[in-house]
């Protein structure tokens, strides 16, 4: 349980209990657990038999509802592309035709709908939680609609929002919210956390996610992570015609990102005579290995664009630095 690799945060945040803010932010790193912890924390929120307890009982109706993704009383506001649950049509609407891709931004219609949710009785008699997630994933007019909702909160209404980058928040929606950093978890610990889920070699795996226990589990297992090794093993090989081998374009963002961090750690290793990423340490021309990193930074933006994989992957590799 992620919440075991953030004891510290959960106690801060369970230490708010008898003084809940009606808006907290959770933020840190991409992978560090955030989102996992508001969900728990949601959960002991709704749990009707916790008492005085700081974890949720898990056998309630609260909980199992919670549990089940149906709870009334809990709503995520997402973008369509990671959403768990899509809203249907309301009452009296017809179903109208889904665009084909679906959106990578919180629409506003999402956060005008929290309106008629947070201002409404409880379905259980208790409070009502509303978690944002990834709240920086909203363009000016859908933050300002959210932003109506966390100025005049409704008694009982908690909004948890949960952001990688809070930099690019609305001021003003930064400024209603209690701040709640979540931490990379301690390196061992979170070693321990990526064996148990079976993951081989998970040392290598953090480092190669920068300490982040949930990233570096997505990075480890399916198909992203056989992507990652075969790129990893053509590295450790010199063989850089093995590099520009994709086989369409969902390889292409993993041989960006390897790329990317491939170029960091030569840089680092030049600069501070140690690597981030887990790999080389040998050190090379820090100002080419930094201009290649960024450039590798752009092209991870770039993979999600109809584009030849086979001509990008060697454009990407052409690029690298000789030494």
């Amino acid at each position: 349980m992620i919440s075991e690799l953030q004891k510290s945060v959960w106690a801060q945040l369970t230490a708010k209990l008898d003084r809940l803010p009606h808006a907290l932010l959770l933020h840190g790193a991409s992978g560090v657990g955030k989102l996992a912890l508001a969900e728990r924390f949601a959960q002991l929120l709704l749990c009707e038999k916790r008492g005085q307890g700081i974890s949720p009982c898990g056998a309630c109706q609260g909980c199992r509802w919670f549990l089940g993704g149906n709870h009334p009383d809990v709503r995520f506001i997402e973008p369509e592309a990671i959403a768990r649950n899509l809203p249907g049509p309301e009452e009296g609407e017809e179903d109208k035709p889904r665009d084909a891709r679906p959106s990578l931004q919180i629409k506003i219609e999402q956060t005008r709908a929290l309106g008629s949710f947070v201002n409404v009785g409880s379905h259980r008699g208790g409070r009502r939680v509303a978690i944002v997630h990834p709240a920086e994933d909203m363009n000016t007019a859908t933050a300002n609609s959210l932003l109506k909702s966390l100025e005049e909160p409704p008694p009982g209404a908690v909004f948890l929002l949960v952001s990688h980058r809070p930099a690019r928040l609305l001021p003003t929606i930064r400024s209603r919210c209690v701040p709640v950093p979540v931490p990379l978890p301690a390196p061992r610990a979170a070693a321990a956390w990526l064996a148990a889920q079976g993951v081989r070699a998970p040392e290598r795996w953090l480092a190669f996610a920068g300490g982040a226990p949930l990233r570096a589990l997505e990075h480890a297992t399916g198909e992203r992570g056989q992507a990652i090794e075969r790129v990893l093993r053509a590295i450790a090989s010199g063989d850089r015609a093995a590099l520009g081998e994709v086989k369409g374009r969902d390889d292409l963002e993993p041989l960006a990102e390897v790329l990317q961090k491939m170029a960091l750690d030569r840089a680092f290793a030049a600069l501070s005579g140690r690597s981030k990423y887990g790999g080389s340490a040998v050190a090379g021309d820090a100002r080419a290995w930094l201009a290649y990193a960024r450039a590798m930074g752009r092209n991870r933006v770039l993979t999600s664009h109809p584009l030849n994989p086979k001509l990008f992957a060697a454009e990407m590799v052409a690029g690298m630095p000789k030494n």
